[in-house]
């Protein structure tokens, strides 16, 4: 690993899909998002909603903002909420830290309310922040109702933000999550990369891995790794690395098309045309 680094001159790989906001870019989409996140925290509102495409860095948007709140925040974060009622609950008593005591659902939505009052009377604010929400069986995320009527007479007691795929709007358009649907006060969706963002997005990641040098993704290699893509961040991390990889193995310090055509064919969900003809 070490001499594939000192190669290209980096410090660290650029490309790893794991979400780090260390390497977050803010790209257009990504602006208006956090922006939207924070407004709709400022404002109070009870429910919030960011759908986006596989890969398009919806989990990424939520460290951030997990990140970047202030002290004044409590967060609570569930990762996978593929669970009942019940069990989604109590990881949320758990994450608020509500308590033991009982477990049926009554009881457990009880322990939470009386938990955020005690936040509340503290001068701290609470956000929950649900990420593959899309995954939520239907009766658990019409249970999300319950949390969303925690409330004094001034404000809500418990801010939602729910992360999601496009499927978590066919789930809501359900005639049966109305009542949830009408609690959404705001909504925002994330959009792929354009060419432009794409090439910034890459030279931005390769600059927080240390690399200082010229271009090492050649103009046309740019074009086709947005064409390969889609312009989907995962996608194109996953493109550019294996691009590297293939670029070492030949000893060569720049990556060219044919470096990304053959990541693409090793790839996927990568576009299999040839970058000209999209």
């Amino acid at each position: 690993m070490s001499v594939y680094l000192s190669h290209f001159g980096l410090n660290q790989l650029p490309f790893g899909i794991t979400p780090d906001t260390e390497f977050a870019y803010t790209s257009r989409s990504y602006r208006e998002g956090i922006n939207l996140l924070h407004f709709a925290l400022a404002s109070g509102e009870g429910f919030i909603k960011v759908v986006g495409e596989v890969g398009t860095g919806k989990t990424l948007l939520c460290r951030s903002l997990l990140n970047e709140l202030d002290g004044d925040w409590q967060a609570a974060y569930i990762p996978n909420p593929q669970m009942d009622p019940r069990e989604l609950l109590l990881e949320i008593a758990d994450e608020l830290r509500a308590g033991e005591g009982a477990k049926d659902i009554v009881r457990l939505v009880k322990r939470i309310n009386q938990r955020l009052l005690e936040l509340a009377a503290a001068g701290r604010k609470v956000v929950l922040c649900i990420d593959e929400a899309q995954t939520m069986p239907r009766v658990t995320l019409e249970s999300l109702r319950l949390l969303s009527n925690l409330e004094t007479e001034k404000r809500k007691l418990l801010h939602i933000v729910l992360f999601g795929q496009p499927e978590l709007d066919e789930m809501l358009a359900r005639h049966s999550a109305r009542q949830l649907k009408q609690r959404i006060a705001f909504s925002c969706r994330l959009r792929h990369l354009d060419a432009d963002e794409v090439k910034h997005y890459v030279e931005q990641r390769l600059a927080t891995a240390g690399y200082r040098g010229e271009p090492l993704f050649t103009p046309r290699a740019v074009r086709a790794l947005y064409h390969r893509s889609g312009g989907t961040p995962r996608l194109i991390n996953i493109l550019a690395n294996k691009a590297l990889l293939a670029a070492f193995g030949e000893g060569r310090l720049q990556v060219e098309p044919r470096h990304i055509k053959a990541a693409a064919r090793d790839t996927e969900g990568a576009r299999d045309k040839p970058w000209w003809v999209w």
